[in-house]
């Protein structure tokens, strides 16, 4: 079970990381349009659809990987009370209730949309450039796919937790930019009031 938890959680944190780089592509993509058009008065006709299809594939192949590590939100104002084998049996409920049923529709219809897409070489009707929205599409399916794979470690996640009684951590390789700052504030206060300590015992 732990293995099959590990495999899972390391293919999603791989197309998580590779995707993240779409990030920069998009950054650099509008950061030259801005250039071009307010200050050689040229604009592009792709910058748009580079930065909607760049951040469209973000945030679909994002899921799986924030559902691995534990960031997406959740309302937990009852449950941080329950004790953890109360949390994963409805942990697990949910995930087959709500969960998989909407993850499965998403690969299904992405499916149908995707094929349909790639069949005719869809392209957006919105683009100047005539952009193909094809490879978008497909996203879909790769995004619901991982989700899947995800939610199924997830319910294995679930089931540790009701033998043994304690979570299984998520790897932890993101830190948000405030919990970085409160602790270099915290240890820098500790060290303040160290140092006060010492010079009082002076």
């Amino acid at each position: 079970m732990a293995t099959a938890i590990t495999m899972i959680d390391r293919l999603t944190a791989w197309f998580g990381k590779a995707f993240a780089w779409c990030i920069l592509i998009m950054t650099f993509g509008t950061a030259y349009e801005v250039f071009v058009r307010y200050v050689l008065n040229a604009p592009t006709s792709w910058a748009f659809d580079l930065s909607y299809s760049m951040y469209g594939a973000l945030f679909m192949i994002g899921g799986a990987y924030t559902l691995a590590r534990n960031g997406h939100v959740r309302g937990d104002f009852l449950y941080r009370l329950w004790k953890p084998r109360t949390q994963a049996r409805v942990e697990m409920i949910l995930y087959f209730v709500f969960f998989f049923p909407g993850v499965l529709a998403l690969i299904f219809a992405g499916w149908k949309y995707a094929s349909r897409s790639i069949g005719y070489g869809e392209v957006s009707i919105n683009s100047p450039a005539g952009m193909p929205v094809y490879h978008l599409k497909t996203i879909i399916v790769v995004a619901g796919v991982l989700l899947l794979l995800q939610g199924i470690a997830q319910v294995l996640r679930c089931l540790q937790c009701i033998r043994t009684g304690q979570w299984d951590e998520a790897e932890d390789d993101v830190e948000e930019l405030e919990q970085i700052l409160l602790n270099r504030a915290q240890e820098e206060k500790a060290a303040a009031e160290a140092a006060s300590a010492r010079e009082a015992r002076r």
